[in-house]
């Protein structure tokens, strides 16, 4: 222990090194997988298996750390399912989860791997960051017993969810997220009992992490940054593509401009399922991003950010865009408007038929106005401006405005 007098200069040095680290710029990486996908099976396979095809993921995406840190980056995101795919049942998923403590317990995997039990997949992630300095965000999943004490808990006695962890740059495990907002087909994964709002500190900003399918929804994606104000997001996806509006770049990069965040996007690629479209966005805008549904390569994707965006001079003003809507002149409809079904839900669109302008479209009480101008327009492509404002019922039934 420290002798009293020797405590403030020392608590002085800590502060002055951790300003040392400070930075008002870091680099970001992400890479889009293409996943090898385990055979499709009813039955689990052994965990010998099941560890051997998530080796073979991790084999590729420890090449791609490898190559972001020797260019310089600070942090990766891999893919949503990047470490074992998706063709699971409840029970054929099982050999593939771990056990994931929470980050409060303060253990760095790589130097002591068996404090909670086998867990191979987090010892080696966390030998990625530790042996290449660099943070390390992927999507594993994570097994939690339960009994009949608990009135939710499931027949088989566990909760799985699907689970973000970020590894720091000594391997230590500083964030773990539950999705909350799970997609269609994810029975294999248990919803958690209450959202998450997680985050954690960097030397280059305040962070937030959350999982695909939750970018549409208020509870956790519009919270971290509202309330919570992170300046960056994490963003493992398995995003496809589906037309005319949950395109993945597109709707991330104005995800981004609009919430005045970074966003780390990292997609799985598999073209058979229009899975592709990674990118690292400010709130001014894409500062890379590819899609590619020519090849089944992974792409690794590096770029600049503001540690700070909303502090930067390149960021956008914030707008309120409730005084908005409530002020701005209605411009007048069109004759191109025609009804489409997306998950079910069937919108209303109006088709973008000329080459700028302005238009409103309404769908019950919501109504969205749209100023545009077209860079360019290709013949094969429809454009179109939609809204929904019902009951949707896919995924639970929930009132949805979009």
């Amino acid at each position: 222990m420290l002798p009293s007098q020797a405590l403030l200069p020392a608590v002085v040095f800590a502060l002055t090194a951790l300003q040392a680290l400070a930075s008002d710029t870091f680099i970001a990486a992400v890479y889009e997988h293409a996943v090898i996908l385990p055979d499709p099976t009813q039955e689990p396979v052994s965990p010998d298996d099941a560890l051997a095809l998530m080796n073979k993921n991790m084999d590729v995406l420890e090449g791609a750390i490898k190559e972001a840190a020797q260019k310089g980056a600070h942090i990766i995101v891999t893919p949503e399912d990047g470490i074992y795919g998706w063709r699971f049942t409840r029970e054929s998923i099982y050999p593939y989860l771990e056990d994931i403590p929470d980050p409060v317990v303060n253990w760095i995997p790589c130097t002591d791997p068996s404090r909670f039990g086998p867990a191979p997949v987090q010892e080696r992630l966390s030998c990625m960051a530790r042996n290449n300095s660099i943070y390390v965000v992927a999507n594993i999943g994570d097994k939690k017993p339960c009994n009949s004490s608990d009135p939710k808990c499931p027949s088989d006695g566990r909760y799985q969810y699907n689970t973000d962890v970020v590894f720091d740059p000594q391997g230590k495990l500083v964030a773990r997220y539950h999705k909350y907002n799970l997609f269609i087909g994810e029975s294999q994964f248990n919803y958690p009992k209450e959202p998450e709002a997680i985050t954690f500190e960097t030397p280059f900003g305040k962070f937030g992490i959350f999982t695909c399918f939750d970018i549409l929804f208020y509870e956790p994606a519009v919270v971290l940054v509202s309330k919570m104000q992170v300046d960056t997001v994490l963003f493992p996806t398995a995003w496809m593509n589906v037309l005319p509006f949950l395109t993945a770049v597109e709707f991330h990069s104005a995800w981004a401009m609009g919430m005045r965040a970074n966003v780390l996007a990292a997609n799985t690629h598999n073209t058979s399922m229009e899975m592709t479209g990674s990118g690292i966005y400010a709130p001014a805008g894409a500062r890379t991003y590819s899609y590619n549904m020519k090849t089944e390569d992974g792409h690794l994707l590096i770029a600049e950010l503001d540690a700070h965006p909303r502090l930067s001079p390149a960021s956008p003003p914030a707008v309120s865009w409730n005084s908005y809507a409530l002020s701005v002149e209605r411009f007048s409809q069109n004759d191109h408007e025609f009804t489409g079904i997306i998950f079910e839900d069937l919108f209303t669109f109006t088709e973008l038929t000329k080459p700028g302008g302005n238009l409103t479209l309404c769908q019950k009480d919501l109504c969205c106005h749209l100023s545009y101008k077209m860079a360019e327009k290709r013949d094969d492509e429809v454009y179109v401006l939609g809204a929904f404002d019902d009951l949707h019922v896919v995924e639970g039934q929930y009132y949805l405005q979009v």
